[in-house]
């Protein structure tokens, strides 16, 4: 197997490929060796999951059910082990394999942001495989380290903040509001303040079915 291949494989699918590590050095939880490659959205994520069955058959979790079949199709094709950051408990420690990754961090306000992506991160599954082939070096150096962090002061509630993190409870209260309805159709503010989220190419959409997701009316 080669790193390229996988990386192919994940494009086509409308999927980037959000770190690699190998568990034996990083002491990845649940595995002892190997190659582990963590999947998540792209720019072209949003548009392939709308031409998609699950999305079109109005059944419930049509991004999970999605993520699923073909993550699940990627794992058979290229003979390796599907992992997936839904379906429990018990859940696989996806936040631990993130962090190990060396292209994940945590951010001033807690939650994590990605070198490429920011904090628009959505790990939809990973592939392992049995054996280790080359994979390239990450930084392991935080995008927060040089910067001024507007994330600290984007919600305007101070939901998320570098003192507390998150008060979830003052979160949903501000979304039931009327100025609290820019968050559920545009995305968390806070998540869009990292600079390094428009990397994601996140369509509006996307974040309203995930605001929606997080908040049902």
């Amino acid at each position: 197997m080669t790193y390229a291949r996988v990386e192919k494989a994940a494009s086509e699918a409308g999927l980037n490929v959000m770190g690699a590590q190998h568990p034996r050095l990083s002491g990845a939880k649940q595995l002892d060796g190997g190659t582990l490659i963590l999947l998540g959205a792209g720019a072209e994520f949003w548009p392939t999951l709308e031409a998609a069955p699950e999305w079109r058959d109005g059944e419930a979790d049509p991004v999970d059910r999605w993520s699923t079949r073909i993550i699940g199709a990627m794992a058979d094709a290229l003979t390796a082990h599907a992992y997936f950051p839904f379906g429990g408990p018990p859940y696989t420690p996806f936040i631990d394999w993130a962090l190990k990754s060396g292209r994940a961090f945590l951010s001033p306000v807690g939650a994590m942001v990605h070198d490429r992506v920011g904090m628009m991160i959505s790990y939809r599954g990973a592939l392992h495989f049995a054996e280790e082939f080359a994979i390239p070096e990450a930084t392991g150096t935080s995008p927060c380290t040089s910067c001024p962090a507007p994330c600290t002061t984007a919600c305007p509630v101070g939901a998320l903040n570098a003192e507390n993190f998150y008060d979830v409870s003052a979160c949903r209260s501000y979304l039931d509001t009327f100025p609290g309805q820019s968050c559920m159709t545009g995305g968390c503010k806070v998540r869009l303040a990292c600079p390094l989220s428009a990397g994601a190419g996140r369509d509006p959409e996307q974040s309203a079915h995930h605001m929606k997701a997080f908040h049902p009316s």
